[in-house]
């Protein structure tokens, strides 16, 4: 099996980034589609058409419809098939960010992505999580090659709500440890290959990154301001855990967290405060040692992400319901097979228990 790493052709990120969009989008074409949900318009558009006037571009917008569905992609499609676009923009969050990716590689067209949070690894990625209009994961998207340009602007993200970057701490502390039990079993990452050293140091920086700057970012944006530690947050949570998973490969945690979008008390959750549970969960199915475990533990209270079911909004624990979700986890095809040793729902249930029980 070769090495592979794949990532964004180009990763742009610093306070005030977005003023410079129609430089930056200007070399993939002249009549861009942005795609953005009705908040986000109001905090950048009139920044984004000063910046596209500047560089002579004839910019559309149209607002996101709020899930990445296969009806929001086809409509889009649509839209852009009728306008005559020639380069997509999406601005905003996660779903925002994959419908574009989405509607770009259906279109065939260069697409680049403006995150105002950084709440997952979204951003640099080759793919795209479907899901079903009312919101239950329905699949993954993959793309043939990433976004061609990334462009993360500091001080927007900064000032966004401190849950959103806490989120993507969440997401991004499952890289390392998914890398890890992805290396061990051997199988193929989602580049299509083996990792490579640099994809697991990636990896491994995510996590060293995470424990180092995690608390002090936290603290920083509680106060709207960027520092240091929310740059290097900011770059772990996007670039390092993009290509770190998508160059080392997922495991249980991401296929746990798919497993618990059938639970409907957790549906209010963000993507990240899911993933950080299924991170305990993964740790305890592996049976890791309880310094790794506690470590993790103590890094997601410092932050404020969920540890146990009662915080992720489940009053009184159902058997039969997280059995649904330990046998959802263990689907065809999901990640949790990437795990160095045989996994079934029986074992998820017990690790999901156990990571209850320690996280409480």
């Amino acid at each position: 099996m070769d090495n592979i790493i794949i990532s964004p052709s180009k990763y742009i990120q610093g306070e005030g980034s977005i003023d410079n969009i129609g430089q930056y989008v200007s070399v993939f074409g002249r009549k861009p589609l942005a795609i953005a949900d009705d908040f986000v318009m109001g905090l950048v558009r009139d920044r984004v058409e000063t910046s596209v006037a500047a560089s002579e571009l004839n910019i559309d917008f149209n607002v996101f419809g709020g899930e990445c569905c296969r009806v929001e992609i086809e409509r889009l499609i649509d839209v852009c098939s009728e306008q005559g676009n020639d380069v997509i923009i999406g601005i905003g969050g996660g779903k925002t960010l994959d419908t574009a990716k989405a509607v770009a590689f259906y279109s065939k067209l260069p697409v680049v992505i403006v995150p105002t949070i950084a709440s997952t690894d979204a951003p640099t990625s080759a793919l795209a999580v479907i899901y079903t209009p009312d919101g239950e994961f329905s699949e993954y998207l993959m793309f043939p090659s990433n976004p061609n340009m990334v462009i993360m602007d500091t001080g927007i993200i900064a000032a966004a709500p401190v849950r959103t970057i806490v989120a993507g701490m969440g997401d991004a502390l499952s890289t390392y440890f998914e890398a890890r039990a992805n290396g061990l079993s051997g199988k193929t990452t989602m580049a299509g290959g083996a990792p490579t050293r640099s994809a697991q140091a990636l990896a491994k920086l995510c996590y060293d990154t995470l424990i180092a700057d995690g608390e002090k970012a936290k603290a920083a944006v509680e106060n709207r301001v960027s520092t240091k530690a929310v740059e290097n947050i900011i770059e772990a949570n996007t670039y390092l855990s993009g290509i770190g998973f998508e160059s080392s490969g997922l495991a249980a945690a991401h296929a746990i967290h798919n497993g618990l979008t059938k639970l409907e008390e957790c549906h209010h959750l963000l993507h990240g405060e899911k993933v950080a549970f299924g991170t305990l969960t993964q740790l305890v199915l592996e049976n890791a040692p309880k310094s790794e475990i506690d470590e993790v533990l103590h890094f997601c209270r410092s932050v404020g992400l969920p540890t146990n079911l009662h915080d992720m909004g489940v009053k009184e624990l159902n058997n039969d319901k997280l059995m649904e979700v330990a046998k959802a986890s263990c689907s065809e095809g999901e990640t949790i097979h990437n795990m160095p040793f045989p996994v079934t729902a029986k074992s998820v249930f017990a690790a999901i228990l156990t990571a209850h029980t320690l996280g409480l």
